[in-house]
């Protein structure tokens, strides 16, 4: 699984060492079916205590490998600059300065949801104020109390604590009070049981003029690879030595690829399948940016520090799998795992989205059967 994605594009120069191999056909096998996301009170209740207890020390929940790095700055970086940006974060900043230019108030009102340690939206407040818009409320709520703490110190460090202010509150019954000018879910979407009552929030709260800003993780519940995929990912798998099958996380040696199920004890992609369906049907789109899947498990930080920029063999098997991916985006046996995107109430988006590639909001959507 990715972290919130705060360290993309690390490096600023594009490598472009490794020639491209070529890519390789697998055909679709899909049979499975939803995981089963009802939760009662009780377990509720237990999943919310191993949220809070798994971040209770995790101050920097960001760190991602080299391999990440390589492979973000060569194919999705370019995806970033087709709308004039270069990266999630600065994605953010562009849109947020386009909602405060829109907004009719003299003070903007933002919001972040599921913040955690309030970095990102630290940094995002700097940058805007940098950028010259001076006054501006960002509000950052997230269940996490030890979380929310360490973002309060931040924010009262660096000077922003009337800017950034942190509130303890639960997304999947979250009521928000009036109306924003941009309301951000930095990868907290796929943390949420009660989509559909958050997006019905999101649709309320947001102003005539107001964006709704994502980057999340839409693959298989609990971020486990769809059949078709991980028929791909197993493949390769076996063609590996053993020395890439260490998980730094668990830190164990995994000779066979497991296919973990990450939501069943916490609410780590609990509902991440339902995610671009919804938003499909209840927002339109200004911005669309959809990539990864069979790629997903050789960078992350499971077995992605078991890999080396260094290497033409670690860097052409990268520039492989993605161009798997890309193969089956297009042909639609594959659909993307990751998004960022920029929405407006249904409406009224622009008339002219900027699609990555071309790849759109409803072709990205898994095809089930």
């Amino acid at each position: 699984m990715f972290p919130r994605l705060k360290r993309w594009f690390r490096h600023t120069r594009r490598d472009t060492r490794s020639e491209r191999a070529p890519t390789e056909h697998f055909a679709a096998d899909i049979s499975a079916s939803p995981a089963d996301v009802n939760v009662d009170a009780t377990e509720y209740a237990r999943r919310i205590e191993r949220e809070i207890e798994y971040y209770l020390d995790d101050v920097d929940v960001h760190a991602l490998p080299d391999i990440f790095h390589y492979w973000s700055n060569r194919y999705i970086r370019p995806m970033f600059e087709g709308v004039g940006t270069t990266h999630p974060e600065d994605l953010f900043v562009k849109y947020l300065l386009e909602a405060a230019s829109a907004s009719k108030r003299s003070s903007p009102r933002f919001v972040s949801i599921g913040a955690g340690n309030c970095d990102v939206e630290c940094g995002l407040a700097d940058q805007l104020v940098a950028r010259g818009l001076d006054r501006f409320t960002f509000e950052c709520i997230d269940i996490n109390p030890h979380m929310l703490e360490r973002g309060r110190a931040m924010a009262t460090e660096r000077g922003l604590h009337k800017r950034v202010l942190p509130i303890h509150g639960d997304f999947n019954d979250w009521a928000p009070e009036g109306q924003y000018d941009a309301i951000l879910a930095n990868q907290c979407l796929h943390h949420v049981q009660n989509l559909e009552g958050l997006f019905s929030a999101i649709e309320r709260s947001l102003g005539e003029h107001g964006r709704f800003i994502t980057s999340d993780m839409i693959g298989r519940n609990g971020h486990q690879r769809w059949p078709e995929a991980e028929k791909i990912v197993r493949g390769v798998w076996a063609e590996l030595g053993d020395r890439y099958k260490y998980n730094h996380q668990l830190q164990e040696l995994q000779l066979d690829f497991v296919n973990h199920d990450c939501a069943s004890e916490s609410f780590e992609g609990i509902r991440a399948q339902d995610i671009l369906p919804l938003l499909v049907e209840r927002f339109g789109f200004d911005v669309f940016i959809a990539f990864g899947n069979v790629v997903d498990p050789f960078i992350d930080r499971g077995f992605g520090h078991n890999f080396s920029v260094d290497s033409d063999h670690d860097r052409r098997l990268i520039d492989r799998l993605h161009e798997i991916d890309e193969a089956g985006f297009a042909d639609g046996t594959l659909s993307p795992t990751h998004l960022v995107a920029v929405m407006r109430r249904k409406g009224l988006e622009t008339d002219s989205p900027y699609l990555a590639r071309g790849l759109a909001p409803a072709q990205a959507v898994r095809r089930s059967g």
